[in-house]
């Protein structure tokens, strides 16, 4: 007898394949191993199965079934009494399912198991080949099937076979009325977006022998019924246990789902403040972002999944001992020789204490060397049976501040549990989460392609170079932070920084002898800059990470590994790294998500701490924002709020705040900068009273737009930005108060002094030819250069945008366009042969002969030749 069943808690895709494989094998009968879901009950319950003759499971002899067809299925514990069945080799097994042939246990003899949409979509194939028709009842059970699994063909997991298959069932007759009734509530736009965002991001591990799956994702607002879509994905992908992981606003949320006991998911979340059952759970976390969600999440299920581990298979074994009669000194050197912090003591074949290398030490300074260690070992210690769970023997070493633990059966050494040991089982295995999922996409050669479209050929080339030396040093070498971001968002930066998997210094200096360049070391932060002789520059630093001391506080440095030394900086974004060496060359590395906030233009830190260990970030933050045109993560951006409220940012030194102020102020739109700026509440950290109002907002667009002007003449005199927009922003200052600001923000004293004297001067002149343009009706050429000639280009720029009179603007285009450009014909050697004597004098005759071009009362050299002998002659 030919069976046909599938999983238990039967879907549309089951009953849909179970209706296909019927018709290919017209003479098996139909039974399900156990209940159906909802919907399908439903949709019985209006369109009764009776023509399709199923058969009760409790009236099914088994030991009459010789073939057995299970459909959208591969694990014997789903299907119930028919997995002993298909276990026992007793039957003919025949599977048809659309997961990963690895994902099961049977081990069928015919059938199809291959990825698409819907196993239903790979049955419909073989109805087709051969040419069978169906009823318009059949055709609708099978378009359920497949509009359910695919998402009504928008899942990611879609492909152009279910496209043709549910093409031919409609050409069959089915209903997409009652699909359309029977699927259930339709996917809303944020819904879908966001399942094929936890599709794109899904991966699966092995876990102490389980099969666990991770999902995660990030949006801006709330999107409901989670749940649902982990009971879709759980569904679609055949998982014992998924956990979906959303970023949502402020708070992160986490559903979970199994269907094997040794992941109970209602315990593994009470440890995020969440609960539920063994089989569904879930948590709602505020105030952490969805990187430390996630590694809380990997830590707890490091710990929870654990159904068979303990000390028997992580402990050291043979052990290394010592008499109680050896001596201090000699522990040491035994301690030192196997390169251990601690040792048990045997006397007599029994564990009489432990030795730690800590206690020698300490004991070799009070000068007890020749001393038996028995006078000072821990007599008392706990110790661990092969059988003892290792959660106990983590509370030991973590609670008792143990360093060793010894292993025994009965009274008899067999093995010791170190940290060590403990350490290198809590991180074995992958990361659970996967968040560079996104950035395994982007392939070596698309990055390569990348680099040689946006870079010079010169420049790949010494890429290259730095993982040729990488090799030859056997060191792992690194491009990363916005060198990386910039070439993958299609944009040129030759600001080269490299990080090394080893000593940055001894790489710099190693590349520098081969390749005739120089190196200038920085010891204490473990950095080095290449210097090639046309000046090019590579900055090189060694994997480090780095803790503070106190909010705003300059940085420690130790070393680290490479994930630690990107998981320092400030946002996701700069923590990307492109393998340099050269087997790997092109590889991106993306440990936190960057690629994916990359494509979805969002400015997101890494921990909740990231704005009060270095509150300039903040600026940085902004900067990014709007020069990139991404935008801060609303929880980001809470934050930054919060760093604000807390005055974590007085605690910045002034220079340092100065120094991020004025790299807003040299974006290309410093505007948009200090709108955010203010948005945020951070004017006040430049001066308490200052405030974006409108009309200081109308003169910061003035500036930027006489700014523009100006650079579009490209004009040979120089000036810097950000100071005309600083002489904008602080414009309702008073004096006294632009000088408290400039200390607060440690401007230098030269560059203090300049700035406000240029302020104050800038306002006297301008009045001064404002008062001679009303006395005389107009002013000359002359005045104005001679009014103006003492100003920086940056003051003129700030009083041309600041003047509410076109007069003044014009006088002031004027002299930047036309006479700033005006010289003498002659010179001081001119003057000197017309008998002059070098001198104060000389300056007088030279402007006076410039006043005269100017006026345009003397036009050839003669002319002032003439003019500035007159005028020597009447001294």
């Amino acid at each position: 007898m030919d069976v046909i069943t599938t999983h238990v808690n039967a879907d549309f895709d089951c009953v849909g394949s179970m209706v296909a494989a019927k018709r290919l094998y017209p003479d098996a009968a139909l039974v399900f191993s156990g209940s159906q879901e909802k919907g399908v009950r439903e949709f019985f319950q209006k369109q009764p199965p009776d023509q399709l003759n199923f058969l009760r499971l409790k009236d099914l002899d088994f030991t009459t079934v010789t073939r057995l067809i299970v459909v959208d299925c591969q694990h014997s514990s789903r299907i119930s009494r028919f997995g002993e069945l298909a276990k026992g080799g007793a039957v003919e097994l025949v599977v048809y399912d659309h997961h990963p042939s690895s994902s099961g246990d049977l081990s069928p003899t015919g059938g199809e198991i291959r990825p698409c949409g819907s196993t239903t979509t790979i049955l419909t194939a073989h109805l087709r080949a051969q040419g069978i028709r169906l009823t318009p009842y059949e055709a609708t059970l099978m378009m359920l099937g497949i509009h359910e699994d695919t998402g009504n063909l928008t899942f990611p997991n879609t492909t152009a076979e279910d496209y043709q298959a549910a093409s031919w069932l409609l050409e069959q007759g089915a209903n997409l009325n009652e699909v359309a009734d029977s699927i259930g509530k339709e996917l809303t736009v944020e819904q879908v977006s966001l399942l094929n965002d936890l599709l794109l991001s899904l991966k699966t591990t092995s876990l102490k022998g389980v099969d666990v799956s991770v999902a995660h994702a990030s949006v801006d607002r709330y999107v409901g019924d989670i749940a649902g879509l982990a009971h879709m994905i759980r569904d679609m992908e055949n998982l014992q246990a998924l956990f979906l992981v959303v970023s949502m606003a402020d708070r992160v949320f986490v559903i979970a789902r199994s269907r094997v006991p040794e992941v109970r998911v209602g315990e593994i979340l009470k440890d995020l403040g969440g609960g539920g059952h063994a089989t569904a759970a879930s948590a709602t976390i505020r105030g952490l972002t969805l990187i430390q969600v996630l590694q809380q999440l990997d830590a707890v299920l490091k710990k929870k999944v654990d159904p068979r581990r303990s000390a028997r298979d992580i402990m050291s074994s043979p052990v290394k001992t010592l008499p109680p009669g050896c001596t201090i000194a000699e522990a040491q050197e035994r301690l030192v020789r196997y390169n251990v912090s601690a040792m048990p003591v045997v006397d007599d074949g029994k564990v009489a204490g432990i030795i730690s290398r800590k206690i020698v030490e300490k004991a070799l300074y009070h000068d007890l060397g020749q001393v038996p260690i028995s006078d000072y070992m821990h007599s008392e210690f706990y110790s661990a049976t092969p059988d003892t769970p290792i959660s106990d023997l983590q509370t030991s070493m973590v609670g008792g501040d143990a360093r060793l633990i010894p292993v025994l059966t009965g009274e008899e050494l067999v093995g010791v549990v170190t940290r060590t040991d403990l350490l290198r089982y809590s991180l074995s295995g992958d990361d659970i989460y996967d968040l560079a999922r996104d950035a395994s996409l982007v392939k070596s050669r698309e990055v390569e392609g990348l680099m040689k479209r946006y870079l010079s050929p010169r420049s790949v080339q010494v890429l290259r170079d730095l993982g040729r030396v990488g090799d030859s040093l056997e060191v792992e070498v690194y491009a990363v932070g916005g060198f990386v971001r910039d070439l993958l968002l299609g944009s040129q930066n030759m600001d080269v920084d490299v990080t090394v998997d080893g000593d940055g210094i001894l790489f710099a200096e190693s590349f520098a002898s081969r390749f005739g360049c120089r190196v200038k070391s920085h010891q204490k932060f473990h950095t080095a800059v290449i210097v090639f002789p046309d000046g090019f520059k590579v900055d090189v630093a060694s994997t480090r990470l780095e803790y503070y001391v106190s909010p705003g506080a300059l940085p420690t440095v130790e070393h680290s590994s490479l994930k630690t030394d990107l998981y320092r900086r400030d946002f996701t974004v700069n923590t990307l790294a492109i393998k340099l060496n050269d087997e790997e060359f092109g590889h991106l590395v993306d440990y936190f998500g960057a690629y994916r906030d990359l494509q979805a233009k969002v400015i997101r830190v890494l921990h909740n701490l990231s704005f009060v260990e270095d509150p300039t970030r903040v600026f940085r933050a902004i900067r990014f924002e709007q020069r990139l045109g991404f935008k801060i993560a609303k929880h980001t951006e809470d934050l930054i709020k919060n760093a604000v409220k807390m005055d974590f940012l007085e605690k910045l030194g002034g220079r340092r705040l100065l120094a991020e102020l004025v790299q807003i102020l040299r974006e290309k739109e410093p505007l948009r900068g200090i709108q955010r700026m203010a948005s945020l509440g951070l004017f006040r950290f430049i001066h308490p009273s200052l405030e974006l109002t409108e009309p200081l907002e109308a003169l910061l667009e003035e500036v930027r737009y006489v700014v523009s002007w100006y650079q579009l003449l490209y004009l040979e005199r120089p000036f810097e930005q950000w100071a005309v927009y600083f002489l904008a922003l602080c414009d309702p200052l008073s004096d006294e108060e632009f000088t408290a600001s400039c200390l607060r923000l440690a401007v230098n004293e030269h560059q203090r002094e300049k700035l406000a004297t240029a302020r104050r001067q800038g306002h006297e002149l301008v009045a001064a030819l404002e008062k001679r343009f009303l006395e005389q009706g107009r002013v000359e050429n002359a005045d104005i250069y001679f009014f103006l000639r003492a100003l920086p280009v940056e003051e003129l720029l700030y009083l041309m945008a600041k003047s509410g009179n076109p007069e003044v603007k014009k006088w002031i285009s004027l002299y930047f366009t036309k006479l700033q450009l005006v010289k003498t014909q002659i010179d001081g050697g001119d003057l000197k042969k017309l008998g002059g004597r070098p001198g104060p004098r000389f300056r007088e005759v030279l402007d006076a002969v410039l006043h005269a071009r100017l006026n345009g009362t003397v036009g050839t050299k003669g002319e002032e030749l003439v003019m500035a002998r007159d005028l020597l002659q009447e001294v």
